[in-house]
């Protein structure tokens, strides 16, 4: 199997409001939408953000767990700079996204901040200067 991710799938309760929020909030573009199922946004040149109606996934994935606090994951988006950081972090915020976390410079020298989607998943904005972080830059 290939070391690799094709989709990135997030079950949401309001497949209308997190469309706006992704869409018209952040301005990504959407390549796939089924009315009430699902929409499809390609977040990178062989990766897809997926937003499926929670109950459309329930019905094929399985129960979602459900209880206090975050998921146990987080979604990255890296940037080139630390103001990059700050701007992408006040675009979320003005797409109406919580700020769970404004950016701070980390012990492993980068600078980074998170904020929740209307689902509550986290997305990280990331300035990594080590090599990895490079890596990953378009």
């Amino acid at each position: 199997m290939d070391q690799r991710i094709s989709f990135v799938t997030l079950a949401v309760r309001d497949l209308e409001a997190t469309r706006r929020f992704y869409l018209d909030g952040l301005g990504w573009t959407e390549d796939v939408h089924v009315p009430g199922d699902v929409s499809m946004v390609q977040v990178g040149a062989h990766v897809v953000l997926s937003l499926w109606d929670r109950a459309a996934f329930e019905a094929e994935v399985g129960e979602v767990a459900a209880g206090p606090g975050a998921a146990p994951f987080t979604l990255a988006h890296n940037v080139a700079t630390r103001e990059e950081v700050d701007a992408a972090l006040a675009q979320a915020r003005a797409a109406g996204a919580a700020v769970v976390s404004d950016a701070e410079e980390r012990a492993w020298g980068g600078y980074t901040g998170y904020f929740a989607d209307p689902d509550g998943h986290r997305w990280e904005i990331a300035w990594n200067p080590q090599d990895i972080g490079r890596k990953v830059l378009p």
